[in-house]
């Protein structure tokens, strides 16, 4: 057995917005962690844009909304527009749903910001210890952890580090994933990109209809920052190496535009759209693009890393503290791999329709040679960033979830897909489904109940709480009787909410037998019952 220089429950490797969420979340359940990053420092780069309702929400429960919020553009920019040149006026425009404007779905707003605003953030959101600069060069598998071998490639040195569990969020390019031997499935890579970072004075063209992203014929234009700073994004020329960026930036812009761009950051990358075939393999679990990498268009990639990461870290805590038995690890594949499908679905669909809304414009200007743009009706202006369904309305299917009145576990029910339809969403309180949003008192949400615990809603605590159940870490909260009915529970019905904010059982009518409560807790961990 190697020796290793440290010891923790879980290493987590990489240090993008999934990688600190989970560290985050996890020291909230007092888990000891290390998070270790190639880079030496956290990305200069704007990269993800867009952080939507439900990443906000558990960001509300770390602390951090209201700092990101100040951080990040008002809500007008939650709009995307599309355009011949930056100065021309709209062709279409569609609004993003829950950021362009409060929702009455959820207690929070998301935002569109930067993602090396929002790093800095969640990295001063825990105290647990970072490696920036340590290269995971190899994993090995035993009986009861993984042993990481981490290089730092300025010293030269090497070092070993033992962990319970492996939490691999390195990227699309994952070294982690590679070694398990984890293949994928999608189309792969779909297009190589540019992105520059400038400076210019824009304000002429954007400052009455703000956006958080402007699509042209000659690239797509991207504010950074409420101050000031631009991104352009655009295919990666044949001979990058030798660009004048400043010269294609300006000409992007348009020969009216009269605006010399001043280059600051340069970065080439890959569109990539796969999902892993597996999310876990013994001790190391993938979360994020090392799961599935999504295409940028409609922002779903970095939020549906942070739901891996809100839907994972609760199970690693129960395993690490013995309240949940081996099994619950193998519900989250069950659980965020369906998700994982639908939502590259959506960002292909989203891209297709993308390029639609740029094809009809041109074919507009050819066949009628008029250069002012008329507005374009499409379905995708409603269905572009409407995707409630998918961000607030997904159903999981597991045995981390209980049927209706299932006191007894139901863990040989064979589990179904997770699934939620990508632009409607109905608030239910159905098991599986996220908690609906209510207001318990004011400024204080049912979302608001949920931390490092389960959760029992109920309008009658006091039935309940005499039902206790030790094994579990538990709070019993109160419902009115009129928000028990919006959940569909009698005066003596209860939902119990598992950590992360999901229903995993739901009594409506009240317990059938004291040892209800014990036998569902049992049964959403994979326990024996207490």
């Amino acid at each position: 057995m190697p020796v290793a220089d440290d010891e923790v429950e879980v290493l987590i490797v990489g240090g993008g917005p999934v990688g600190l969420t989970a560290r985050g979340l996890l020291e909230r359940w007092g888990v000891r962690t290390l998070l270790v990053e190639k880079r030496r420092e956290l990305s200069p780069f704007p990269r993800s844009r867009l952080v939507n309702t439900r990443s906000m929400e558990v960001f509300r429960r770390l602390g951090l909304a209201a700092g990101i919020t100040a951080n990040a553009f008002p809500p007008q920019f939650g709009r995307v527009r599309f355009r011949d040149t930056l100065y021309d006026r709209d062709f279409a425009s569609a609004a993003m749903v829950g950021v362009h404007a409060p929702i009455p779905e959820s207690p929070v707003t998301g935002v569109v910001t930067s993602q090396d605003r929002l790093e800095p953030l969640l990295l001063a959101a825990a105290d647990a210890p970072t490696r920036f600069g340590a290269e995971v060069v190899g994993v090995a598998e035993e009986a009861d952890g993984v042993v990481a071998r981490l290089l730092d490639r300025e010293r030269g040195t090497e070092s070993r580090v033992r962990a319970r569990y492996l939490l691999a969020a390195d990227g699309a390019n994952s070294s982690v994933r590679r070694w398990t031997g984890t293949g994928t499935t999608g189309p792969g890579p779909m297009a190589s990109f540019t992105t520059v970072v400038f400076d210019a004075d824009l304000s002429r063209w954007c400052a009455h209809q703000p956006a958080g992203v402007y699509v042209t014929a000659h690239g797509s234009f991207l504010p950074l920052y409420p101050e000031g700073g631009w991104a352009w994004l655009a295919p990666t020329p044949e001979d990058p190496e030798h660009a004048d960026w400043a010269g294609l930036v300006s000409r992007a812009l348009g020969p009216g535009a009269d605006v010399r761009a001043e280059v600051l950051r340069v970065q080439h990358w890959v569109m990539n759209a796969f999902v892993a075939e597996r999310f876990r393999h013994g001790r190391i679990l993938l979360a994020g693009d090392a799961a599935h990498a999504i295409p940028i268009i409609g922002g779903l990639g970095m939020n549906t890393g942070i739901a891996d990461a809100h839907n994972l870290c609760w199970r690693l805590a129960g395993a690490l503290r013995g309240w949940a038995g081996p099994g619950l690890l193998d519900t989250y594949e069950v659980e965020r791999q369906p998700v994982a499908h639908q939502t590259l679905r959506q960002a292909v669909a989203n891209t297709d329709l993308m390029f639609q809304a740029q094809s009809l414009r041109r074919e507009q200007l050819r066949t009628s040679g008029d250069a002012t743009p008329s507005t374009i009706q499409l379905p995708w202006s409603e269905r572009y960033f409407a995707q409630l369904g998918l961000v607030l309305g997904v159903t999981y299917r597991s045995a981390a979830v209980l049927a209706d009145g299932d006191g007894d576990g139901g863990r040989d029910r064979p589990p179904a897909d997770s699934s939620g339809a990508a632009a409607h969403y109905t608030p239910t309180a159905e098991p599986g489904r996220r908690m609906p949003h209510l207001w318990l008192s004011r400024g204080r949400s049912t979302l608001d109940a949920f931390g490092e615990w389960f959760t029992l809603l109920t309008p009658d605590p006091a039935r309940w709480e005499q039902r206790s159940a030790p094994a579990w870490p538990l709070r019993v909260e109160a419902l009115t009787d009129e928000h028990a009915g919006l959940c569909g529970l009698s005066t003596e019905g209860a939902l119990l909410v598992r950590p992360d904010g999901h229903i995993g059982a739901r009594w409506q009518d009240g317990p059938p037998d004291d040892s209800a409560l014990r036998r569902a807790l049992a049964g959403i961990t994979g326990t024996a019952s207490a």
